[in-house]
């Protein structure tokens, strides 16, 4: 007997219903269930985020209103991180960061290649200078301090560790831009053509590559007051054993600690010590041969 229209309906959507529950439909949601897991896991983190020093201590009320999800899955999230001690519950329902973050911070400084590379020659260069000597590393769109090393007389305010800068403000970021490739740095001022105008790097792109050049061509980077004012930096780019921009070493002090002389003593002196760096980071096979991608 032949089928009917509605019989024949009812078949065909018996058969889309019964597609979309085979086994090979379900690999194809498999991307989209790992992009949420991603995005939780994205949102889980930023909660760090919000402790500061201005807000220190947060409610369990205030964190579910700042994570903008509903309350069972902020409470989720929370109890997460309190499992893993990333934030620790405190009096009156507030949570404060945990003692996780101390340990991993403890870690960070026992493995980072780069921390460990530069105890000594850090050392050093505030010895042969008298000012107080930074180290950074190149993150994507910013540099981070990885180390510092301290005077008495240190201005006040310096980044510290664990502190971002912009790529395009301050001696320890000018100094590793000319060291990008040419693809990184018409990316680099398609999207920040302003910033790098203000910056005093250039006006336009020939401007711009023209002042690059003429950084590399010194070896070295310095500023005055562009992040803390009063304050000199004197930077020089450090490379791993690939030759590829890793970051920048270099010191501070206050502005009326320096003149001309002072400035092209230090300077060689932080160039010196920027070439032992790019050697003792020479010969460490592990965490140093990390190309600059994405930045910007």
């Amino acid at each position: 007997m032949r089928a009917g229209p509605k019989m024949a309906n009812a078949t065909t959507q018996s058969a889309r219903l019964r597609a979309k529950t085979r086994p090979e439909n379900a690999k194809t949601s498999a991307p989209s269930r790992a992009h949420d897991g991603v995005t939780s896991l994205v949102r889980l983190l930023a909660i760090l985020d919000l402790f500061t020093p201005a807000a220190p201590a947060w409610s369990t009320n205030a964190l579910i209103r700042a994570v903008g999800m509903s309350r069972s899955t902020s409470y989720r999230y929370i109890k997460a991180m309190t499992d893993v001690e990333l934030l620790a519950p405190v009096s009156n329902g507030h949570y404060i960061l945990g003692p996780r973050i101390l340990e991993l911070d403890l870690q960070i400084r026992q493995c980072d290649p780069l921390y460990n590379a530069a105890g000594a020659v850090m050392k050093r260069l505030v010895q042969v200078t008298g000012y107080s000597s930074l180290l950074y590393a190149l993150f994507s769109s910013s540099v981070q301090c990885v180390r510092e090393e301290l005077t008495a007389n240190s201005p006040p305010h310096l980044f510290g560790r664990g502190q971002r800068r912009p790529l395009f403000r301050g001696a320890a970021s000018k100094i590793i831009l000319p060291y990008l490739r040419p693809h990184q740095l018409k990316s680099l001022y398609a999207k920040h053509a302003k910033t790098i105008a203000t910056s005093g790097l250039g006006s336009d792109w020939a401007s711009f590559r023209a002042n690059l050049a003429k950084i590399r061509h010194a070896g070295f980077v310095t500023t005055v007051g562009e992040i803390n004012p009063g304050v000199v930096g004197v930077s020089a780019p450090i490379f791993n054993r690939s030759g590829q921009i890793l970051g920048s070493i270099g010191i501070a002090g206050l502005e009326s600690q320096f003149d001309r002389a002072e400035i092209e003593r230090v300077s060689v002196l932080v160039r010196q010590t920027a070439a032992e760096m790019s050697e003792r980071i020479g010969v460490i096979s592990v965490g140093t041969d990390r190309p600059a991608r994405a930045v910007g």
